[in-house]
């Protein structure tokens, strides 16, 4: 069974990131950064005393590039410099960084420690949590890689200042799919429900200061209540991939056109998608799901794409990890936080459902 993950939620940095190396007792330490990252988040923490013998490995920017190329690249990189089974790998980045390095660590010498540093939103409350590591293969999304922790996750919002408004609004989708998920109104004191919150706030929006680090946190406590329970994805795991069977496929499909979407964006697409499933399969109240789309269309607009691009649509669903048999299988809800697992749609609905996310309000 997979272990709690160490998620802190850092109130300074430098101190934080000192006592999670010494945690490790690394022989040697290596600092896995994208072209973007280290432009903009590495001299954050370049100047640290922890960090000045870190070997630093660069990978190039963007989804495209989580490929079998830049995780050889980070093999070959560590093997230069000397990394041995007791190193450790220091992943600071958005989820491709953190996707990549955990899988170049799960792997290198039959696994090297890491500890993940996610500098955008999407990383923060989704992808550097809950074990998930891995490379795009054969033009699939996340189809190679492995579950494994990394030893510390540690959440800074100082790193969201780094971000453009386009890459904020790409980690919000995912969060809107956490208030989507959990119903949690009548817990905790909570006066109001997550999604309220989330469709309330004005964006793009700065998620700095008290606010930002209590929604970061509330949303990171989802992923890792249902990681904890279903570690491998047999079960309940499944509830983080609402939107994601069809966002999968929009995002696999502009990387097919040579016009890459961030993965947020296609989440989003997905979630219009899946909540009209929702509606039509299993009674989700339409004036819910009506507000969560014109959030959405309004903050994301839409892909630009024709009925003649169902096929290629259809055909990228099929190869969905979370598919029996080549049946097509969609996490679904018949309320906020009333999870309808395992659920199946004919081609008909699915067309119905694009031909709604095309047209629909």
């Amino acid at each position: 069974m997979m272990e709690r993950q160490k998620i802190i939620i850092s109130d300074g940095l430098e101190h934080v990131l000192r006592e999670a190396i010494e945690e490790c007792r690394p022989d040697r330490k290596f600092v896995l950064v994208d072209e973007t990252t280290e432009r903009l988040c590495l001299p954050l923490v370049d100047g640290f005393d922890c960090m000045q013998d870190a070997g630093r490995i660069v990978i190039k920017a963007g989804d495209e590039h989580k490929t079998m190329e830049s995780l050889a690249h980070v093999w070959s990189e560590l093997q230069r410099m000397g990394a041995t089974r007791h190193s450790l790998l220091i992943n600071l980045g958005g989820g491709m960084v953190t996707d990549l390095g955990g899988f170049a660590a799960a792997t290198f010498k039959r696994g090297i420690g890491c500890i993940n540093i996610p500098t955008t939103l999407l990383a923060m409350v989704d992808a550097s949590v809950g074990g998930k590591t891995g490379i795009n293969f054969g033009g699939l999304k996340n189809e190679v890689g492995v579950f494994r922790n990394a030893s510390s996750v540690i959440l800074d919002t100082v790193f969201l200042k780094t971000m453009d408004a386009e890459n904020l609004l790409s980690g919000y989708a995912e969060m809107l799919k956490h208030g989507l998920i959990e119903d949690r109104s009548s817990a905790e004191g909570r006066k109001r429900r997550m999604l309220d919150e989330l469709l309330d706030l004005e964006l793009p929006l700065a998620l700095e200061g008290e606010k930002g680090v209590s929604l970061i946190a509330d949303n990171v406590a989802v992923k890792q209540r249902i990681v904890l329970e279903d570690p491998t994805e047999q079960g309940l795991r499944k509830a983080l991939n609402l939107g994601h069977t069809v966002g999968h496929a929009f995002e696999s499909l502009a990387l097919r056109k040579g016009t890459p979407v961030l993965h947020g964006y296609a989440v989003a697409w997905g979630l219009v998608c899946e909540l009209y499933l929702s509606v039509i399969k299993t009674g989700f109240p339409v004036d819910t799901m009506r507000r969560v789309v014109s959030f959405i269309v309004e903050n994301y607009g839409r892909m630009d794409i024709t009925c003649d691009d169902y096929p290629a649509l259809l055909e990228l669903m099929t190869h969905d990890k979370k598919n029996l048999a080549g049946v097509i299988n969609f996490s679904l809800l018949s309320e906020v936080g009333q999870l309808r697992l395992n659920q199946t749609a004919t081609k008909e609905e699915i067309e119905e459902a694009l031909d709604f996310y095309r047209e629909g309000q």
